[in-house]
Formats: C-alpha cells, structure tokens, sequence
C-alpha cells in the first residue's frame, strides 16, 4: 500500500467513523477508487487499524465522561454512571453475537463489493431522513432501548450501514434526546473495537505484511486526528438536526457506487 494512499483511507475513516455517512463503506470505496489489490484479510488488517484509531480519538474527545463513568463505577453503587455502564454493556449483546458466529462473513463484505455498500448507503440514506423528522425530547437511554439500539449497531457492521448513523437514527426514533443519542452512541462502540482488536491480535487471524508497517502507521495518524475533528463537529450537528444533508450525501454516493459496481 501507498504511503498516500494511507493517508487518503485514513482521513476518509477519521471523518466518516463519526459522520453518519459509513466508514466502512467509505473506506470499501475508496479502496476500490485507489485500486487497492490486497486480500480481504489484508484489508481487513488495515480497516481494524483504523477503527482502532477512531476509537482513541472518541476517548480523547469523551476523555471526562468517561473518567466520571470509571469514578463512578469504582464507587460500587447503583448510580447514574453504573446503570449508564450497564446499558454500554446490554448494546454490546448483539455485535458480539454477529462477531462470533458471522465473522467470514463479514470478512468476506470487505472485499470491494461497492455495488453491495452502494445500497447499504441507501438504507442509511432513509434512517437519517427519519431521524431529522423526529421530535426533540430530553428522554435518556433505557435499558431496552439500549438493547435495540444494539441491534442497530450489529447490523452496521455490514460495509456501507454507518454505524453512527444507524445508532443515533435508531435511538432518536425510540424517542431518546439527540445529544444523549450522539454521547451514547460514540461511548457504546469502543468497548467493542477494543475487544475486537485484541481479539484479532490474539487468534493471529488477521495478516500483517511488515513491508506494510509504515503505511498502517500513517493510515493510523491520520485516522486519529481527522477522528478528533469529526467527532466533536458532528456533536454540534446532531444539536442542530442537520441529518437530512447526510442522507441526501448518502443517496448521491451510493447512486454513484451502484453506477460503479455495475459498469467496473
């Protein structure tokens, strides 16, 4: 892999990781754009790297809320930041379970599929259009909300389902306050990208070429700190219901990755 090539995929993911756009189908896209040759557990290498990135700039972003929920947690009470774990913990079930028993098949997804993301993106099109219709409200996350806002999570595993997108659509539809819906969803995916990392690392699964080191390392930087960015922009948008133009970017994409698919 390029060493600019790196770059360009690991702005794309900083960006859209947060942006309810999908990293995964951007990153699938652009692989395809670059021209990108290496094998699906190769890519997979590289797009766990950077969802591993992601996740740190999100740690950084929430790095107070998330000393509060561990200060919180070692008080062992029942308390806000305890049952707020709990829900963290109940929105895991569902991608852990996909994780475990459709993993190469999901492998298989990230294999530069654009016609497949480009309808994926249409789905997530839909979700944000009713997700900025949805009324305001100051409701937080219940335990079954939760729960539901989970399965949403597993689903956007598939390349071209934005997980931000389809957890915040998901949880402003259940009625929840947007900027909780955001504050949640951003929380709920780093246990699971942690996991999943030492998961891979652990097993041997994924494939490392050390010829490749250097261009994962960049990839990495520039996932991280265009994450910082995206994360704290996207916070305000939510704010201010300003889905719509998101679902409009995601008609206009996949329009053009089905256009792709078809005539590559």
């Amino acid at each position: 892999m390029e060493i600019i090539d790196a770059i360009i995929l690991g702005i794309i993911q900083g960006l859209t990781e947060f942006l309810p756009v999908s990293s995964s189908g951007h990153l699938e896209l652009g692989k395809a754009i670059l021209g990108d040759q290496s094998i699906p557990e190769e890519s997979l290498l590289f797009t766990v790297v950077l969802h591993f990135a992601t996740a740190l700039s999100t740690i950084v972003v929430f790095r107070k809320d998330i000393f509060k929920i561990i200060g919180g947690l070692l008080a062992f009470k029942k308390n806000e930041e305890t049952l707020f774990s709990l829900r963290i913990i109940i929105s895991m079930i569902p991608a852990v379970i996909v994780g475990l028993f459709f993993e190469e098949q999901l492998e298989q997804l990230f294999g530069g599929d654009v016609t497949f993301v480009g309808f994926m993106l249409l789905i997530t099109a839909v979700l944000l259009w009713f997700a900025d219709k949805a009324k305001s409200t100051r409701k937080p996350v219940s335990n079954s909300n939760a729960f539901v806002i989970g399965i949403a999570q597993a689903i956007a595993m598939l390349p071209g389902i934005s997980r931000s997108g389809a957890t915040i659509s998901t949880s402003v539809l259940l009625g929840n306050d947007k900027t909780k819906a955001a504050r949640f969803s951003f929380l709920m995916v780093i246990p699971l990208i942690f996991g999943k990392t030492a998961k891979d690392l652990v097993s041997g699964d994924l494939s490392f070429s050390s010829e490749n080191a250097t261009a994962i390392g960049i990839g990495f930087l520039a996932a991280f700190v265009s994450g910082l960015f995206a994360c704290t922009w996207m916070i305000s948008l939510v704010k201010k219901s300003k889905l719509t133009y998101f679902a409009v970017y995601c008609v206009i994409v996949g329009c053009i990755a089905i256009i792709f698919g078809f005539t590559k």
